[in-house]
């Protein structure tokens, strides 16, 4: 049988883990796991020249207790000559979950670590039995395949978990074997965090009336879905390029690109949309992704699905990922002729420039889309560039009379989204240009204009709209009400 220590370097080699030369950050509790993982890579430094440190956060949950396990840790550190970084955390008034609280504090330290260079990765000390417990807490909590797929071995962050693959039980033999002591954490006992239950009432039960293997079972269960999750990574990457249109932090996909998929794989993209937008996936469930699904399926009209640190918004074919209360705030802004304005909120801004026209030259051509051609000597020089304004009205060149921008916006099924920002031109306070629609009657760049005004859009547009979302808008008005 192959032994502890080469099973753990076996780990380390088969996942990547470390580098030769590597300064990698130990988190070390002062636990039996964290005990354990500092003297086994100690043991193993030498194989690939790794430079360890120390890293541990203290809490502050237990007083005196969690004081005392930071002194251990110091001392631990001291005596083998390596570095000790310490964190303080005062977490007893965190409002909702201590246990996330702790954890979140946890990995903000380890981050900052990597991200300053202080380490290259942080190694922790997780088992196959933590594995385990974490693939049936997830699942009595109603995780898909990637919860199921449980603890990562390496994350993107710089995570790694050389423990991984060998149990608790192992653990404390080899602490015993070299008589080497650790901390007990008096909260490991209480039966008021869902994990300790799990693992001191669940676990057992279950191995004693059903499954006498059900920590291999559940571990096995996790090495599945953990490839399975490995596979639709690159997977999702390709089907997310072809559909999703990423703009100021939120996430634009047309519905039918979602409803043509699989379910298998639309739910995977949407789960990828909401991880773009959020970052994480924590208190996602199958319900909100369903709900998501639903929206897109619908032939028509608008909508808002709300769940933990996210908005999604359907409007006529398209869905918008972003945070709650991601909205652009109005804008009015000077228009310099020539000049660009950037429009805020999005990735475009406006040009202006004055082109003088020779009596013989032939007449400009106006383009009711992203370039457009005023008659300058028509206009008082007073220009400014807004966001839309409830009430906004008026007359497109080629139109017989005024109209709302509203209905404008709707028979050319501007997403409600794009319309929170979308650039509008005024002359004084007559409005002269609409993007992506005519100049007003009378403006129109003409064979008798000597001085044009040519506006342009310049950068890429926000999200890539069907054909019918610009030029002088010809659709029928969408049955049904808007939200806004």
């Amino acid at each position: 049988m192959i032994g502890f220590l080469e099973r753990i370097a076996g780990t380390i080699e088969r996942h990547g883990m470390m580098t030769r030369g590597q300064r990698v950050g130990v988190a070390v509790s002062g636990g039996a796991d964290s005990v354990c993982l500092l003297h086994v890579l100690l043991e193993l430094a030498t194989r690939w020249d790794l430079r360890l440190s120390v890293l541990h956060l203290n809490h502050g949950l237990r007083g005196e207790e969690s004081r005392q396990d930071a002194e251990f840790v110091r001392r631990l550190a001291e005596v083998r000559g390596l570095a000790f970084h310490l964190r303080a955390a005062e977490l007893a008034g965190s409002p909702g979950n201590l246990e996330q609280a702790a954890r979140q504090a946890r990995l903000g330290f380890f981050r900052e670590a990597i991200e300053n260079r202080t380490v290259d990765c942080v190694a922790l000390g997780h088992t196959r039995s933590d594995q385990a417990e974490t693939v049936l807490f997830r699942f009595l909590r109603g995780s898909g395949t990637a919860g199921l797929a449980g603890i990562r071995p390496v994350t993107a962050e710089g995570i790694v978990r050389p423990l991984l693959e060998v149990d608790r039980a192992e653990v404390e033999q080899f602490l015993h074997e070299r008589d080497i002591p650790w901390r007990e954490d008096s909260t490991n006992a209480s039966l008021q965090f869902a994990r300790n239950r799990i693992r001191h009432e669940l676990l057992p039960q279950l191995a004693l009336e059903w499954n006498p293997a059900i920590r291999e079972t559940l571990v096995q269960t996790s090495a599945w879905a953990l490839a399975e999750e490995a596979y639709w990574d690159a997977e999702i990457e390709k089907l997310a390029a072809g559909r999703l249109t990423e703009t100021g932090g939120a996430i634009v996909v047309r519905a039918d690109s979602l409803t043509s998929l699989p379910v298998a794989a639309a739910r995977r993209l949407v789960r990828y949309a909401i991880r773009r937008v959020r970052g994480d996936l924590r208190r996602i469930d199958f319900a909100h992704i369903a709900a998501i699904l639903e929206l897109a399926s619908r032939k028509e009209g608008h909508g808002r699905m709300a769940a933990p640190c996210l908005e999604v918004c359907r409007s006529f074919d398209w869905l918008r990922f972003a945070r709650p209360g991601d909205r652009a705030t109005g804008y009015c802004l000077p228009a310099p002729v020539p000049g660009i304005v950037e429009v805020p909120g999005t990735d475009i801004g406006i040009s202006l420039e004055l082109i003088e026209k020779a009596e013989t030259s032939a007449p400009y051509e106006c383009v009711y889309n992203d370039e457009v051609g005023l008659d300058w000597g028509s206009l008082s020089g007073r220009l400014e560039l807004r966001n839309r304004l409830p009430g906004d009205r008026y007359q497109p060149t080629g139109s017989a009379g005024e109209e709302k921008i509203k209905t404008l916006f709707k028979r050319a099924r501007i997403p409600l989204w794009e319309r929170w920002h979308w650039p509008i031109l005024i002359d004084g306070a007559c409005i002269v240009w609409v993007r992506g629609f005519a100049p007003a009657a009378g403006l129109a760049a003409s064979a008798r204009t000597s001085t044009i005004l040519r506006l342009r859009v310049t950068g890429r547009p926000p999200a890539k709209l069907e054909s019918g979302s610009g030029g002088a808008a010809s659709k029928e008005l969408e049955a049904g009400t808007e939200v806004s």
